[in-house]
Parts: C-alpha cells; sequence; structure tokens
C-alpha cells in the first residue's frame, strides 16, 4: 500500500518521503488556517458590519468542507503541494461590494460566483484561459493584486477603530462629504489592534522558521490577552461564547438552498449589465490570483521542467475552477489556490501528498468550532489582515512606474478601489483609463481586443449606475 502511494504520488522522482510531505502538509495548514477565522468573519459580514451577509456557522463549515474538498482534488488531479481555500480578496470583494455597495443578497452573489466559477472552468479547459491572462498588461494585473491588498488591510483598521470614515458637518448640515480621523488610544478595542499588529510585524520578520506562523501566532496571542482582559472586566474584549456546535446546522439553510435561490434573481435584482460586470470582475481576480500562486509555489518546490513548464498546470487551472463551483454551493466566497502553500514547499512538501494532511486538518478543524467565537473579535484578526496587504501590495514593484501609460492607469486602479470601497469599479477604472491613455500617446494597435471590450463593458456600467443613482 504505502510502495502504491510512493509511486503515485512520485516520491522517488520528487526526492521526498512520508516523513517531509507530513511535515510540509501540517506546516502549510498553520499558515494558511487563519481563514478559518477570517473568512466566516468577511462572509457574514461580521467584520465589516454589514447586514445580510452568509449565516456564520454556515460558511465556517461550509470553509472547511470546501477547503478539504478542494485541496484533495489538487493532490490526486495534480500532484502539487498547493492547499486551496476561499480566497482574501474575493471574500472581501463578495461582502463588501457585490453585497454591501450593489445591494445583491448574499444567495444572488453565491450565484454570480458559480456563474464566474463555470466561466473559468470552460476558460481553463478551453485554452482561452492564457489568451486571456495574456491580454492584460502586467501593470494592470499588478495593480488589481495590490488594490485589493491595501482594500483588506483598510478594511481590518476601519472595524477595529484606528480610524474612522465620518460624515462632515458644517452648521449642523451634512454637507455630502466624508474625512478620515484617526482613532482614540484611550480605547481598548483600539489598543489591542496595535498589539496584534505589533505582534504579527514582529514574528514575520524574526530570523527565524518561526516567522511563518506568524499569522497564527499573532491571532492566538491577540485571541488569549484578550480573553485575560475580558474576565479582568475590560469591556468590548473577545470571549469564548457557550460552548455550542449548533451554528453549524445552518450549513442546511446555506448549501445548495442559497445558491439555487440566488440564481432566480442575480440578473434581474440589480439589472444584467451590473451582474455582467461583477463576474467579469470575480473572474479576473480568480484567475491572476491563481496563475500567480501556481507559478510562485511550483518554481518554490522545483518542479520546473527545462523549459520552464510547471507538471499538470492545466489540471491545476481546472481544479481552482472547480474549488469555485464547490464553494459557491457549499455557500462561501470563491476557493482558490494558497500561496501560504509555499511555507510547506518551505518544510519539504513536493507532492500532492501534503495536501491530504492539510484537506484533513480542515476536516478536523470543524470539531473545534465553539472554541472559534474568540477569533470573530475584529481586533483578534487586524494583523493577519494587514500582512495580507502588505504581502499583496509587493506587487506594486512589478509596475513600471517610469513608463506613464502603464503607471497612470495602475495608480487610477489602486485609488478608486480603495476610494470607491469596490474592487470592480477600481477594476472598471483602471480599464477604462489604460484604453484611454494609450489611444492618446498613438499606441492603440498595443492595446488587446479584450482590453478594448472590457473598457467598453466597465463604461456601459459606470453609465448604467449613474442612472441608477
Amino acid at each position: 500500500m504505502l510502495t502504491k502511494i510512493r509511486s503515485f504520488f512520485k516520491f522517488e522522482e520528487r526526492e521526498t518521503n512520508f516523513r517531509k510531505e507530513s511535515l510540509g502538509g501540517l506546516v502549510t495548514f498553520l499558515a494558511m488556517s487563519y481563514i478559518l477565522v477570517v473568512n466566516p468573519g468577511i462572509a457574514s459580514g461580521r467584520f465589516d458590519g454589514i447586514a445580510g451577509g452568509i449565516p456564520y456557522g454556515g460558511v465556517f463549515f461550509a470553509t472547511a468542507v470546501g477547503a478539504f474538498l478542494a485541496t484533495f482534488l489538487m493532490a490526486f488531479l495534480a500532484n502539487l503541494p498547493i492547499a486551496l481555500a476561499p480566497g482574501m480578496g474575493v471574500n472581501a470583494f463578495f461582502i463588501g461590494t457585490i453585497v454591501g455597495v450593489h445591494g445583491y443578497t448574499w444567495q444572488e452573489a453565491l450565484a454570480l460566483s458559480f456563474v464566474g466559477g463555470l466561466l473559468f472552468l470552460i476558460i481553463s479547459l478551453s485554452g482561452l484561459r492564457r489568451t486571456l491572462v495574456d491580454a492584460i498588461p502586467n501593470s494592470l494585473k499588478s495593480a488589481i493584486g495590490a488594490g485589493i491588498g491595501f482594500f483588506i488591510a483598510l478594511v481590518g483598521l476601519r472595524l477595529t477603530g484606528l480610524f474612522s470614515i465620518e460624515p462632515v458637518i458644517v452648521g449642523g448640515e451634512y454637507v455630502g462629504s466624508f474625512s478620515l480621523k484617526l482613532g482614540s488610544f484611550a480605547d481598548p478595542t483600539v489598543l489591542l489592534a496595535c498589539f496584534s499588529i505589533v505582534v504579527i510585524i514582529v514574528v514575520h520578520n524574526l530570523k527565524h522558521k518561526i516567522s511563518r506562523f506568524s499569522f497564527i501566532i499573532s491571532i492566538l496571542a491577540t485571541a488569549a490577552l484578550g480573553l485575560i482582559l475580558h474576565y479582568a472586566g475590560v469591556s468590548n474584549m473577545p470571549n469564548l461564547g457557550e460552548f455550542d456546535y449548533s451554528p453549524l446546522a445552518e450549513i442546511k439553510d446555506v448549501a445548495f438552498v442559497g445558491f439555487f435561490e440566488g440564481l432566480k434573481t442575480a440578473f434581474t435584482s440589480q439589472g444584467f449589465l451590473t451582474a455582467l460586470v461583477l463576474i467579469y470582475a470575480l473572474l479576473f481576480v480568480d484567475i491572476f490570483d491563481t496563475t500567480g500562486t501556481l507559478v510562485a509555489v511550483s518554481r518554490a518546490a522545483g518542479l520546473e521542467d527545462e523549459e520552464g513548464n510547471i507538471p499538470k498546470i492545466d489540471q491545476a487551472m481546472t481544479v481552482d475552477a472547480v474549488g469555485t463551483l464547490i464553494s459557491s454551493t457549499l455557500g462561501t466566497p470563491e476557493i482558490t489556490s494558497y500561496v501560504e502553500s509555499a511555507t510547506g514547499v518551505e518544510a519539504g512538501a513536493r507532492t500532492g501528498f501534503s495536501n491530504i494532511i492539510v484537506g484533513l486538518l480542515f476536516l478536523v478543524s470543524i470539531a473545534l468550532f465553539p472554541i472559534f467565537n474568540v477569533f470573530t473579535h475584529s481586533a483578534v484578526t487586524v494583523g493577519a489582515l494587514l500582512l495580507v496587504g502588505v504581502l499583496m501590495a509587493q506587487q506594486l514593484k512589478d509596475i513600471n512606474w517610469q513608463d506613464l501609460t502603464e503607471a497612470i492607469p495602475a495608480f487610477v486602479t489602486i485609488a478608486f478601489m480603495v476610494i470607491t470601497g469596490s474592487i470592480a469599479d477600481g477594476i472598471a477604472f483602471g480599464f477604462i483609463t489604460y484604453t484611454i491613455v494609450k489611444i492618446t500617446r498613438g499606441e492603440a494597435k498595443k492595446v488587446h481586443p479584450i482590453i478594448y471590450g472590457s473598457a467598453i463593458l466597465f463604461m456601459l456600467y459606470l453609465a448604467a449606475m449613474a442612472v441608477m443613482i
């Protein structure tokens, strides 16, 4: 039996063994396990303060089971040490933009996500994926990733009270604008948030292997301090709540039911064009994120051949697309490949066997659900959200800031993503600006037809939004 496993996962060819793969799987799980806290918090609307999110218990169950299923598929179909789970950025887009800004129900948002996943699957199977990826200039790809990073970090900072967005009042009347205001450092929640941020910054920058666990260490340390303060009588601190598994039963109202309910009205409630643009944005985010992660982790594992090709990359892309279909039907935002898998690679993982360990640990985590209530406090996870933003913002270095035809659209993409609080709007303004700049500079032929089509679609979308407002 063990011999068959070694042969199937190509242990000898990739110079690995059960110990390395098991350790790598454990490390990968610990590095990405924060998603069990952050995704339910965001998707339920608790972290964003948005009403109408997916029921917390249901999305927790969907997160764990979805990660288990998708990670197992990657193990057996692609044999790559790359785990999957609901993606950061996508979940913020899901609840913050689709539900919070555009007014869709979470059921309708799941339906839009499913359609996006279906298109991603078709693109992956047909070979159109490379055409679409190649059509988008690197500056815009990097700007989208970096912009989402800023978006995530700002959400975390705002919810802890480190800063607030307040209406400007003149003479007792609202004048139609808002101002940013620094939070009060006399507020215990703000101080606990600062502790979370300091811990993750310090641990992540230690010259030791423990730095790879900075996410989970920050979350656990902040939760522990918060509990101590709570039982010492400090208000608005994290608490364990009741030892209760009953919220997990909410999965019966989420899985399959929510998705099918959403399909009935997803394309009519806010208009067909708006739905189309949001699906388009979901597709972009998923494709770019997946492609970058697969390449980065596979390179780290030394799996490229002499020509730089990654084994079974098409199967891996297909698994990622199927993961989105799984997540949508279970009741959680899009599942995607996780760059945190690189930590497992550093620990020795080279094959899909490490994914089996990761998947099983996600499944076992369901048994720990009652204690996760303490992690829903915004201050506990703000450090993780901030560091995710920093890591995603590193893509800024890939933008050619010396070439203004590349720099201006990139800056506009990031700025409008943050200012409008909408990832889709940021992408829309970025594509439109890129097209205008290139035409103005006499470089119209350098713009891919897909970009022209996207720019036209986004302009129609903005026009439709203006009419609706």
